[in-house]
């Protein structure tokens, strides 16, 4: 890096999270490379903001100092970075990645070693939170990384990141990321069988949410999904659940890898993986509660946020 604080940046990713990451890395200050994807709505915001629009990953390593990923999984992380037209290929000793997707830590531990071996510098650094605390720069990331390079890019994080945990080394920020999600997945879980059984026994749901809101048993998780769900409207939590689906089949083989012998992380993703069987998969978590009606043969809660 030429200069610590203020490095050139590339950024690849840019759906929902990505897109408010490049406004605000732009609103700090930051020189700005990033490439289309096959809809172009991302880039074109980002290059009327004052982005550089490239046509290839080649390009991007090539612009930049550090380069940020914010894709579906590790499947695209290897293919980005390793692939024969891949980040890697540009030569760029001294490039820094920094992988904010939710990747799988085996294919970290694989990435990481290539991104080294070529004379580079590698981050996982996973996002909590959604698409409205991407675009007001307040999401959370906990990050794996060596403390010289964890030092070196925190001014990076800082423009799109309010609260930055350095978690340990390089892996360590997504096997915490795992973990986290399958806390948040497994309340969701809960709460969408919770809402089945009161529509069952018929306890009406805002009494649910008034008695729940008042007790211990009250979250973050339960105010956005049951918050918007006793209304009819189950898209109060922004993450999908076909994304959901593939992040806890990442928990559960990191955790039988060990191997542990806890199988709650296996029945959050079956309930996942159940929903998106049943045609749920391109919808929110919060469709987990209309899933739930499905399989007991009742008639699922339709109306979705506008």
């Amino acid at each position: 890096m030429t200069d610590a604080r203020k490095p050139t940046v590339g950024l690849i990713g840019l759906g929902m999270m990505g897109q408010g990451m490049g406004s605000n890395l732009l609103r700090n200050g930051f020189t700005l490379a990033v490439t289309a994807h096959r809809d172009r709505t991302g880039a074109d915001r980002l290059s009327r903001e004052g982005a550089t629009v490239v046509d290839t990953l080649r390009a991007v390593a090539e612009a930049s100092e550090v380069v940020i990923l914010c894709v579906p999984g590790s499947p695209q992380v290897e293919r980005i970075v390793m692939g024969t037209d891949g980040l890697l290929s540009a030569g760029q000793s001294g490039l820094t990645l920094i992988d904010c997707s939710t990747s799988e830590p085996s294919s970290t531990e694989r990435v990481a070693a290539a991104v080294i071996a070529a004379g580079g510098h590698f981050v996982d650094a996973p996002l909590a939170r959604t698409p409205v605390e991407a675009e007001a720069g307040r999401l959370n990331t906990m990050v794996g990384a060596e403390p010289e390079t964890f030092a070196a890019i925190r001014p990076v994080l800082e423009a799109f990141c309010e609260n930055i945990f350095h978690i340990g080394p390089i892996g360590a920020g997504h096997k915490l990321k795992l973990v986290n999600n399958f806390l948040a997945m497994g309340q969701a879980s809960l709460i969408a069988e919770a809402f089945e059984a009161c529509s069952a026994v018929g306890v009406p749901l805002d009494r649910l949410f008034e008695v729940i809101s008042a007790g211990g048993a009250n979250s973050g998780i339960f105010q956005m999904v049951a918050g918007a769900a006793k209304d009819g409207n189950l898209d109060g939590m922004r993450f999908g659940i076909a994304n959901a689906a593939k992040d806890l089949g990442y928990y559960t083989r990191m955790t039988d890898a060990v191997p542990l012998t806890g199988g709650l992380g296996h029945a959050v993703r079956r309930a996942l993986v159940e929903a998106r069987n049943l045609g749920f998969g391109d919808a929110l978590v919060g469709h987990l509660i209309a899933a739930q009606a499905r399989l007991n043969g009742r008639t699922p809660m339709a109306r979705t946020g506008s």
